[in-house]
């Protein structure tokens, strides 16, 4: 196995059990144990996990995400294809907000070319992807800009949204889970997306499947709020299920 896929390997199993084992993780990846050990320190340097005895655990408590630069290796395929078929619901004229976070961002490249579109980002890394497509007018928040996630947040960056009507807010989250609703490790950032939620017609909710069943510091909205989710095909069978009852339309690719 290599070393990316290693990695992504790690993060996941981490990220769904809180604690993995060296010995398991040699295993599965059909490398040395001292390998796993070299990767478990790569990932402790980026903040994505802690080592202890004989394994490693989740460095990312419900307030604390990984770092951006972490969670943009993970499940990239996925959150491409996540990305082609949000981009596929969004029509001609219409006026959208992109959120941040790295599956967003993967519906903003996919929108690249299009035409007659007007899009709303509180998201630098959105903002210079879009910037020299000429068919779409590009409209940024503003707001204190953190420089972790390369989003915008405070209340320059929230103050925008109410002087708009858009009619779609394509959102992505810390977590989604039926009785939680939609949260975020950021409190600065769950506020820019309630304001953005406001004036939004539709939400559609993109996530890679490992964010099912998380739950996250701050509360975005209740289920309910959510109109389309737009997931991976790792997702579990269960997950699925639970949020498809909850009447949003759940598109698996």
């Amino acid at each position: 196995m290599e070393p990316q896929s290693r990695k992504e390997m790690v993060l996941e199993l981490v990220q769904r059990r809180g604690e993995v084992s060296v010995a398991e993780l040699s295993e599965r990846a059909g490398v040395t144990p001292m390998t796993i050990r070299r990767d478990l320190e790569t990932l402790e340097r980026e903040g994505a996990v802690l080592r202890v005895h004989g394994g490693a655990i989740m460095a990312a408590a419900r307030g604390y995400s990984a770092p951006y630069s972490v969670r943009a290796q993970r499940n990239t395929e996925a959150k491409e294809r996540i990305g082609d078929a949000a981009s596929s619901m969004l029509k001609e004229r219409e006026a959208v907000i992109i959120d941040v976070g790295t599956t967003p961002l993967q519906v903003a490249r996919a929108l690249c070319g299009r035409r007659n579109l007007t899009v709303v980002t509180p998201s630098l890394h959105v903002a210079n992807l879009l910037a020299d497509n000429p068919g779409i007018r590009l409209i940024v928040t503003g707001g204190v800009v953190d420089a972790g996630e390369r989003s915008m947040v405070g209340d320059f960056a929230e103050e925008i949204f109410p002087r708009l009507r858009c009619d779609t807010f394509v959102m992505g989250v810390g977590g989604i889970d039926v009785e939680a609703g939609c949260t975020e490790f950021s409190l600065e950032d769950a506020g820019v997306k309630r304001a953005a939620l406001a004036c939004a017609q539709r939400c559609i909710v993109v996530v890679d499947s490992t964010k099912l069943g998380m739950v996250a510091l701050a509360q975005v909205c209740p289920i309910d709020r959510v109109d389309v989710l737009i997931t991976d095909r790792a997702a579990p069978e269960r997950d699925l299920s639970r949020l498809a009852a909850e009447h949003l339309e759940v598109v698996v690719v």
